[in-house]
């Protein structure tokens, strides 16, 4: 006769098996559950529905979601002339946008709550321009960081990204936000070298791509902020691009915020209250030395001309 049954040893080890299965996915739906719980929402996708907007035969200009820290414009005309966007925040300073004729464009009100005057041009002869379409908004965020959280022309991603999946495997693991904070930024300052080469042939309008980035493992000071704000972002922790000078250089680096107090290698330090400013070029190319990370410190070797 022959046994085709499972004996009683075969049946408690499937049996264990099937138990230790649970438990792992038990176990990675309580993670992803924090991390889910961490950022609190999933990645928005801008959107323009057309409720609030301001259009005529050329653009578009939709703010129809101020509320969620954006506005998006696109100029609709088949054309080889040169657009611009130019964003008025209540500060009065000028952020100016290359637009890319048939695509709608997503751009910050970083400047907060406040009125906003958006203006998109399109170049006659040379360096001159004609208007194409005006709009004045009046901005009240549902929060301060809703800018910051959100993608845009800059700091451009969405959840089919690399560098998004990339970010979430990496935080696999860690304690809380300044966990998740510090194993970004290590990565980041590990994983990228600085490119020589782009930085001397960089051309006005540059856009990052990020996974591209993520690829290479090179870029210049917007490449590293970007791809760190990306990933920050992606994981709902709020990340403002910056660039403005660092010393009498030109510079691009990040400001990032956590409600948890606590430090990244014991350097860098959260108070839970305030914006904290990390440099991942500075920190990456500098290796970290005592002499970069004190340069960078508090931030008081920086100005920001420009958030994002």
């Amino acid at each position: 006769m022959y046994n085709i049954g499972y004996n009683s040893k075969e049946i408690g080890m499937k049996a264990k098996i099937r138990t230790a299965f649970v438990l792992l996915v038990i176990i990675a739906g309580v993670f992803w559950g924090h991390v889910r719980e961490a950022a609190g929402f999933a990645i928005p996708v801008p959107s323009a529905p057309g409720t609030d907007a301001k259009n005529n035969s050329k653009s578009v200009i939709d703010y129809s979601n101020a509320k969620d820290g954006y506005v998006m414009v696109k100029f609709a005309q088949k054309t080889s002339k040169a657009i611009r966007a130019i964003v008025k925040g209540p500060s009065g300073d000028p952020y100016t946008y290359v637009v890319s004729p048939g695509n709608f464009e997503v751009f910050p009100f970083s400047k907060g709550n406040g009125e906003y005057t958006i203006g998109v041009y399109e170049q006659t002869t040379g360096t001159k321009y004609a208007t194409a379409n005006t709009a004045t908004v009046r901005v009240r965020l549902t929060s301060e960081f809703a800018p910051f959280l959100t993608p845009n022309q800059y700091v451009n991603y969405n959840k089919d990204n690399l560098t998004v999946k990339k970010a979430a495997e990496i935080v696999m693991g860690s304690s809380g936000l300044i966990g998740m904070i510090s194993a970004i930024y290590n990565f980041i300052i590990n994983h990228i070298s600085y490119d020589e080469v782009l930085a001397r042939n960089v051309q006005s309008g540059y856009l990052p791509n990020v996974d591209a980035i993520l690829r290479s493992g090179k870029g210049i000071c917007f490449d590293y902020s970007v791809v760190m704000a990306a990933m920050l972002r992606s994981l709902g922790i709020p990340c403002s691009l910056e660039v403005g000078y660092s010393g009498r250089s030109y510079h691009a680096w990040i400001s990032t915020f956590s409600k948890e107090t606590g430090t990244v290698n014991n350097v860098i330090r959260f108070d839970g209250k305030s914006w904290t400013l990390m440099d991942p070029t500075f920190a990456s190319s500098g290796k970290q030395s005592p002499e970069i990370m004190k340069f960078i410190g508090d931030g008081s070797n920086y100005k920001t001309k420009f958030r994002y």
